[in-house]
């Protein structure tokens, strides 16, 4: 008999396909600030925050765009691609919608901002979901289970 129930993405693989999306994003960025703005760019005592306008479009707005649009048209980055792992909606198991996006992406940073408790919490919580999940109500799963995530009530 085949078990119904989703299985869902745990706190390690979740942080392996981070990982694999980090480097991804290094590897795109780093080249690109280096050709703005040269190697002064890493020296920490030279920049804050944010160096500039480039600076900006390629370490905050690229990045958010790719994950966005990735989530839109894959249920997943490549990191999660590459550990057969897709979002969906909490409730109907399809794909998210734009707002969904939005909001797990930028919650990403209320989930990093208290010590990283909110994407601990994925080692904890029922569903897995961190609190970025939570918030735009989506989970993350095995691949091969994406169908099947059952409605729950809100």
């Amino acid at each position: 008999m085949q078990n119904d129930h989703p299985e869902y993405a745990g706190f390690w693989i979740r942080v392996g396909a981070s990982l694999i999306d980090t480097v991804l994003v290094l590897i795109i960025t780093f080249p690109l600030v280096y050709a703005v703005y040269g190697k002064d760019y890493f020296d920490p005592e030279a920049t804050g925050l944010v160096t500039g306008p480039a600076d900006f479009l390629i370490t905050w707005v690229l990045p958010a765009v790719a994950v966005i649009l990735f989530w839109l048209s894959r249920q997943a980055t490549p990191g999660k691609m590459a550990l057969s792992l897709r979002i969906v909606d909490a409730d109907s198991g399809g794909a998210l919608s734009m707002r969904q996006c939005v909001v797990r992406y930028l919650g990403y940073f209320v989930s990093s901002i208290p010590l990283c408790l909110g994407l601990i919490w994925v080692a904890f919580d029922r569903r897995k979901q961190g609190w970025h999940d939570k918030l735009a109500h989506t989970v993350v799963i095995k691949a091969r289970h994406a169908a099947r995530v059952p409605t729950v009530s809100r």
